[in-house]
């Protein structure tokens, strides 16, 4: 972190969105403990990891703009238990809620990444997309660097935390995940002998 400096940071960040193995969760308050070090200031690490995310998010909603929804339509409806019902009810769904889900989406691990593709694919307004990943990204952003920072070089204690609230959500996921394959099986099931 010393030698890529804040900018490098900004450039982890912004790949981390396009490579989500690369975890924020350690980049972030590793940037605030190397600002507290003197390196750079808090605010140039904030600035930058926040300029990362931002390009990150950027990318992933020109990869959903590219992708398109007939495109997306085409998938979706060669995808086993997946119905463009489904589809149609999701973007209905994205309408309603679009603003609220990229501004917080922003702040949850797994989903600050992929929220911008539907954002790319349903043609939300660039501009309040762009307004809206940054302000949930200078939020997000803000709490792991600042944590970083004042921690000093117990800093990874923040990447623990952030840890336990990823595999919360990642159960969560696979919990719903589940429930949805199943629901959906016994629904084709009985289709398939209401048919017969």
């Amino acid at each position: 972190m010393e030698a890529i400096g804040a900018p490098g940071a900004g450039l982890l960040v912004a790949l981390e969105n396009l490579f989500p193995p690369l975890p924020s969760e350690v980049i972030l308050p590793l940037a605030g403990f190397t600002a507290s070090q003197g390196n750079f200031s808090l605010a140039g690490a904030i600035f930058w990891t926040t300029l990362g995310s931002v390009v990150g998010a950027i990318a992933l909603y020109w990869i959903g703009v590219a992708l398109g929804r007939r495109r997306l339509r085409v998938i979706v409806d060669k995808m086993p238990l997946v119905d463009l019902e489904d589809l149609d009810r999701t973007e209905a769904w994205f309408e309603r809620h679009g603003k609220a889900t990229v501004f917080f989406g922003r702040m949850v691990p797994i989903f600050r990444s992929l929220i911008s593709i539907p954002a790319g694919i349903e043609r939300m307004s660039f501009p309040l997309f762009v307004v809206l990943s940054a302000a949930g990204s200078l939020i997000w952003n803000t709490i792991f660097v600042v944590a970083g920072y004042f921690l000093g070089e117990n800093w990874h204690i923040a990447e623990q935390y952030a840890g336990v609230f990823s595999r919360i959500v990642v159960i969560a996921v696979l919990a719903f995940l589940i429930w949805w394959v199943v629901r959906r099986v016994r629904r084709n099931r009985r289709g398939r002998a209401a048919e017969h």
